[in-house]
């Protein structure tokens, strides 16, 4: 064996050696006198050398022993550091978390929350995966994954909080509403030029509801196609063609006149926008606190709108 069976007899010898008997040690440690002796020899009788020179009277250190006492002190000091590190990691926020986030929703204030978390908290290191795709968030080693999906959820042992939610609306520049004059109706959009987000499929399909929960679809065949909802809206901006976008993506653009919603009784079912993670169990401050950033973050961007 080209290892000691158990590092914890380096701590009691080292104890032993400290405190300057058995008896001490023993009392310090809350173990029998007689357990913690043959837990000494053992030691000694593993390494195959004597470490201590016993008399009924004295205790004293071999030179064998008084090595070997040196670098248990570098071990359990080595021991208290780790521990050290794994305290100010459950009290402090510290360390890295890595969340995976979709473009959209980064691009519609999650970024802004982010970033203010990252000045609250400099010891903080955020790796942010900007991506549309489905992520796997334990094969990934992911600590927060966001995602929008329509309720109910789907089953999954991860852990999920509850951020808000987020419905698609139909919107235009006003240049293109001009050119088009007013919209009476879904099915006068027929006729529009239309942007769409990327589908395997070869038609492409506008499904909304009015307040009642009436159903109203359009199959429309779209100038421009992408999975990319930012680059959505700025062709919509441009005037390139009508687009259904999340609300709070085009938020700012509704605001400053940029784009105009068309037909308002109109949206999409709403999509709960929700945090997974692994586990609330031994939950760091640092992931937990993000979480906490973005729960609060996500409901004032929600009150503002």
């Amino acid at each position: 064996m080209d290892h000691i069976s158990d590092l914890n007899d380096l701590r009691l010898f080292a104890e032993v050696v400290t405190h300057g008997s058995f008896t001490a040690a023993a009392r310090s440690l809350g173990l029998q006198t007689s357990k913690l002796s043959r837990r000494v020899r053992a030691l000694e009788e593993e390494l195959g050398v004597r470490l201590l020179n016993r008399t009924s009277r004295s205790l004293s250190l071999t030179e064998t022993g008084r090595q070997f006492h040196l670098h248990c002190l570098a071990l359990v000091a080595e021991s208290k550091a780790a521990r050290e590190i794994i305290d100010q990691t459950r009290t402090t926020p510290q360390g890295t978390v890595r969340i995976s986030c979709p473009v959209a929703l980064l691009s519609s204030g999650v970024a802004d929350i982010i970033s203010r978390y990252a000045l609250a908290y400099p010891e903080v290191q955020v790796l942010v995966d900007a991506s549309n795709r489905l992520v796997d968030v334990i094969e990934e080693g992911l600590d927060i994954a966001l995602r929008v999906r329509i309720p109910p959820l789907e089953d999954s042992e991860l852990a999920v909080r509850k951020l808000g939610l987020s419905t698609f609306i139909l919107v235009a520049s006003p240049a293109l509403s001009a050119r088009h004059g007013a919209v009476a109706s879904l099915a006068s959009l027929q006729d529009w030029q239309t942007l769409s987000l990327a589908s395997n499929r070869e038609r492409h399909t506008w499904k909304l509801y009015d307040g009642n929960g009436q159903a109203y679809s359009l199959e429309h065949r779209p100038r421009l196609a992408t999975d990319d909802l930012s680059s959505l809206r700025t062709a919509a901006v441009l005037g390139v063609g009508v687009a259904m976008l999340p609300r709070e993506l085009v938020d700012d653009a509704l605001r400053s006149g940029q784009l105009q919603q068309l037909l308002p009784e109109l949206a999409s079912k709403a999509g709960l926008v929700h945090a997974v993670f692994p586990t609330r169990r031994g939950m760091v401050p640092a992931v937990r606190q993000l979480l906490d950033a973005l729960a609060d973050g996500y409901t004032k961007l929600s009150a503002s709108r």
